[in-house]
């Protein structure tokens, strides 16, 4: 097999790399598309190690074919058009993974568009309905909402009678968070945080920027809202006013999907199946997809997410 590896120097080239075998439960896939996220350029940067265990490839989702399938794996065949989520590994031509993380492509999308369903998918309907528990009707904030994980949400919300919200960094992007679903919003460069009070109270905010605007969010919650800190774009550090926390009766939870134990995976992925894959097979829901390379041409992928001037995801392709 062949996999993206980190130089001495941070930078990625192709090349030749030992498989590991499969076990109980596994499955492996030959991948044939996977997608970049954040979590990517943090680790690349040394900051962010695979969990304990797992692979140093980066990579935290794919989409391929099923070629091995190990003993108690019984939902899977070799065969069988797949998408995965991943702790590690994706940025590979194959890979072996708990075969509970592991559903069936929707017929409706090809190979290279299901590569960017399974981590934005994962991480918003955990976030939103498993851990902040949205119910029908509650309004939700998103922020940074024109990534994956954003336009994601969106879709989400629109689909489960959610009103959503969202803060983006340019008119573009807003016009699409429309189209895709939202109810409204603000481009953070023209118009403050706070301005968005013009649309009442948020029950949940989906947060993955926090710093400085912190309390500006706070001030925008609803009474027993839920904040979920999803990352630190804005750094990790913030005054947070612990009267408006107490008053409010507020929930700030921290949360990553990455090192969550395999049998919470599972469950999310089983989640996804029933819930969420039947919107998508009926055309409600789609991936957003901001462009395709090639994997060979990861560099540019890193760089064209690390500018912020993405809408969705970007898919590498691998032949």
């Amino acid at each position: 097999m062949h996999a993206i590896h980190i130089n001495d120097d941070s930078t990625l080239t192709w090349q030749p790399h030992h498989p590991a075998s499969v076990q109980h439960g596994q499955v492996r896939i030959n991948i044939k598309a996977t997608a970049v996220n954040r979590a990517d350029l943090i680790q690349r940067s040394g900051l962010y190690p695979a969990p304990p265990g797992y692979s140093d490839i980066l990579g935290l989702e794919c989409a391929g074919e099923v070629v091995e399938i190990g003993k108690g794996v019984e939902h899977l065949q070799p065969g069988m058009q797949v998408c995965a989520l991943l702790a590690a590994g994706g940025y590979a031509s194959e890979v072996v993974c708990d075969a509970g993380q592991v559903l069936p492509i929707p017929k409706c999308l090809s190979v290279e568009q299901s590569a960017a369903l399974a981590e934005v998918f994962a991480t918003a309907w955990f976030n939103l309905f498993m851990l902040a528990k949205l119910k029908a009707g509650e309004k939700v904030l998103i922020k940074a909402a024109g990534g994956g994980v954003g336009t994601a949400a969106i879709q989400l919300c629109s689909t489960f009678a959610n009103p959503a919200y969202v803060q983006v960094g340019d008119d573009a992007k807003l016009e699409r968070c429309i189209a895709l679903g939202a109810s409204g919003g603000i481009n953070r460069y023209k118009t403050p945080l706070h301005a968005l009070k013009h649309y009442g109270r948020f029950d949940v905010v989906l947060d993955p920027v926090v710093g400085q605007s912190l309390d500006d969010t706070l001030s925008l919650m609803n009474t027993d809202a839920r904040l979920i800190v999803i990352g630190l774009m804005g750094g990790a550090r913030a005054e947070l006013n612990m009267g408006r926390v107490l008053v409010k009766r507020l929930s700030i939870l921290g949360s990553t999907l990455r090192s969550q134990a395999v049998p919470v995976k599972r469950r999310i992925m089983q989640q996804l199946y029933d819930y969420v894959w039947p919107a998508i097979a009926s055309g409600q829901i789609k991936p957003v997809i901001d462009s395709m390379m090639p994997i060979t041409q990861v560099e540019q992928a890193h760089k064209r997410l690390a500018s912020n001037q993405t809408f969705g995801k970007i898919v590498l392709t691998i032949d």
